[in-house]
């Protein structure tokens, strides 16, 4: 019996940073909102008839062969070592894992990729947690091997797939669910990778150190992007793309000022270009300072846009809008 997990990767459109606990807490009303694409992070699980773990990542071409026992002392592939000791698994197992978004690219992959494997293993381990409880145990599990708070957003989309509203509360984070044309908003999104990655922790820790040492500029900042996350979403449920566009761009203008090295002088020349070819407005994923940018453009001119951007150096990703989350079966 072979296992098999996917999950999505996603695009933040606004509200990145907020979802890291305990920011959110000092901002009522807080909200960050993110759509699923198909660049998936993808699992394998091979069961063993001994007690060998075997661990290929392909995406960084790093194999790593252990004992069940022996978990702990394994330094490599460290998230990937950390969820399969937590599920304890009875007998020995082949893990084969690779992600379809590019390293570093501020998709989420990491927590993707997170969300898979600890769906898979709940399978194969037969623990039957929840999509609730193995959002915390990812979430907890990826914050370990950090070694810096990490955000909520990126494992909601991973888990359920759609057009995702993170409500930060005091109670806890409640998903919401925008039922909306899907088709619709992919036709006005260009996904570009800039070449260059970014590691999120460091940026957002950056900021969170900030905030909680009180930096009133920090916090007016980010009220300031509470306030557009939720005009952004009404817009998008009214289906108001013009409205959409420059609520993404005055999101950007606002993340630009929360710390050094959000922007780049490359990912200024990639907007600067897009906009030029008649893109409305375009933002970093994630933390910034490099990995994917995504544009909001007119459809009838996503092609040359498109085109334009690849022309500067740009990698405009194939990706699409997705409803499905994670999915675990067996084959």
């Amino acid at each position: 019996m072979t296992i098999e997990a996917s999950a999505p990767t996603r695009i933040d459109l606004a509200g990145g940073t907020v979802d890291i606990w305990p920011l959110y807490l000092f901002h009522p009303g807080a909200q960050t909102l993110n759509v699923a694409i198909n660049l998936t992070a993808n699992c394998k699980i091979i069961p063993r008839s001994d007690n060998i773990v075997s661990i290929e990542s392909k995406d960084t071409n790093t194999f790593v062969e252990t004992s069940l026992d022996k978990l702990k002392e394994t330094r490599e592939l460290e998230l990937l070592v950390r969820i399969i000791d937590f599920f304890q698994p009875k007998t020995g197992l082949t893990l084969i894992t690779e992600c379809n978004a590019p390293a570093g690219s501020g998709l989420g992959g990491s927590s993707t990729l997170d969300i898979a494997v600890c769906g898979a293993l709940n399978h194969f381990t037969k623990r039957n947690y929840s999509k609730g409880e193995i959002l915390t145990i990812a979430k907890n599990l990826e914050t370990q091997v950090i070694r810096v708070p990490a955000g909520d957003q990126d494992y909601y989309p991973a888990m359920y797939g759609g057009v995702n509203v993170m409500h930060l509360m005091v109670e806890g984070v409640k998903r919401e669910a925008l039922e909306i044309n899907l088709q619709e908003l992919e036709n006005h999104l260009v996904l570009c990778y800039t070449g260059k990655p970014h590691f999120s922790g460091t940026n957002n820790w950056e900021i969170t150190k900030n905030h909680i040492d009180g930096d009133k500029s920090i916090f007016a900042l980010f009220d300031r992007i509470c306030d557009i996350t939720s005009e952004m979403r009404l817009a998008l449920i009214a289906g108001n793309i013009t409205k959409v566009a420059s609520l993404l761009d005055q999101e950007w203008q606002t993340r630009k000022e929360l710390a050094p090295g959000v922007s780049t002088p490359k990912i200024e020349e990639l907007m600067l270009i897009a906009r030029q070819a008649g893109s409305l407005a375009a933002k970093v994923c994630g933390a910034g300072g490099g990995g994917c940018v995504t544009f909001l453009v007119p459809p009838d001119k996503k092609l040359a846009i498109s085109k334009a951007i690849s022309q500067a150096g740009g990698q405009v990703l194939d990706c699409h809008l997705v409803s499905q989350g994670l999915e675990v079966k067996e084959v």
